[in-house]
């Protein structure tokens, strides 16, 4: 980094312009001419990125360069010829929060684990969050959500509405670069008003004819917390990408898996219908959860898994 060049944090981008924050504050930033000629398959420039940047007048400035990027949160997203690309929404994630709801939209743990493993295979730290829990339902959804307990993942119960939960959240996020996704109208800027107050997101209703809620964000944004660290508010994802996970890496993002890879019968077992799989033997057993194991299964045998392209 040059003299008189700031390293920042992209805190929002769009139209060719960047909100990049930095010790000198907050910078709107267009990038270097070279770096617009980079041919690249993904996001030349995403929410998250540290770059460094050259103060260009009050409150301006130009991007120099792009570092890379540590992990990444994507979606697919149609190209030509019916092939996808890559949309990166957030760059250099600490913690993925994923936000359901008691009661609508309904809760679907096959669309939690594709979350989970997204977040396993890139290194983030998930947590789960059941929102709406002053609405009825929620024991059920506690059932639900027992396997995913069982195995250690952190699971919040909140409400906009009580503040229930709200206090414990913001705690588990402090420090932290945390994004919220899940499946619209689960009140995900509701939450993130609760959490940082005075943000005042737009908030969208839930349509009660399929349950799906509007989307009521439409460019993400990462926005500094009181107390350190800073919230992402993502568009709506109703398209997950996966991006290069090798069918062998695949069970390592099953934490419940791990103990047990290397103890089947073929090195190259698939956990599916080999014999003497350590795995399939755990599911008969009761060691590992029904469901969980049909989620792996599924996305092995790529019913639900998420795109999976070369760059």
């Amino acid at each position: 980094m040059s003299q008189g060049e700031l390293r920042g944090r992209v805190l929002r981008a769009t139209a060719g312009f960047a909100d990049v924050a930095t010790d000198r504050g907050v910078l709107r930033c267009r990038l270097r001419g070279r770096l617009k000629k980079e041919a690249l398959s993904t996001d030349l420039i995403v929410v998250g990125d540290f770059v460094t940047v050259s103060p260009v007048e009050e409150g301006v400035g130009r991007i120099e360069s792009i570092e890379p990027r540590r992990t990444v949160f994507s979606r697919r997203h149609p190209g030509r010829g019916g092939r996808h690309r890559e949309d990166v929404l957030i760059a250099n994630l600490d913690l993925l929060v994923c936000v359901f709801a008691v009661s609508f939209p309904i809760m679907k743990p096959r669309l939690l684990d594709r979350f989970l493993v997204i977040a396993e295979s890139q290194g983030i730290v998930p947590i789960v969050v059941l929102n709406k829990i002053d609405e009825e339902g929620a024991e059920e959804v506690r059932e639900l959500l027992e396997p995913h307990r069982a195995i250690g993942y952190e699971i919040f119960e909140t409400s906009t509405v009580t503040g229930e939960g709200i206090d414990a959240l913001r705690e588990r996020m402090r420090g932290q670069v945390s994004a919220l996704v899940g499946p619209s109208g689960v009140g995900k800027s509701s939450l993130v008003n609760a959490i940082e107050p005075g943000l005042d997101l737009r908030v969208g209703e839930t349509r009660e004819v399929d349950g799906k809620g509007r989307h009521t964000t439409r460019v993400a944004s990462l926005h500094p917390l009181t107390g350190g660290g800073y919230i992402a508010d993502t568009p709506g994802i109703r398209e997950l990408a996966a991006f290069e996970i090798p069918d062998e890496e695949l069970p390592k993002c099953f934490p419940e898996f791990r103990p047990l890879l290397g103890g089947c019968a073929f090195r190259n077992c698939t956990h599916l219908n080999e014999p003497d799989c350590a795995i399939l033997a755990a599911v008969d057993e009761g060691v590992i959860d029904e469901d969980r194991y049909e989620s792996y299964a599924k996305m092995r045998l790529d019913e639900e898994r998420p795109e999976r392209f070369g760059h």
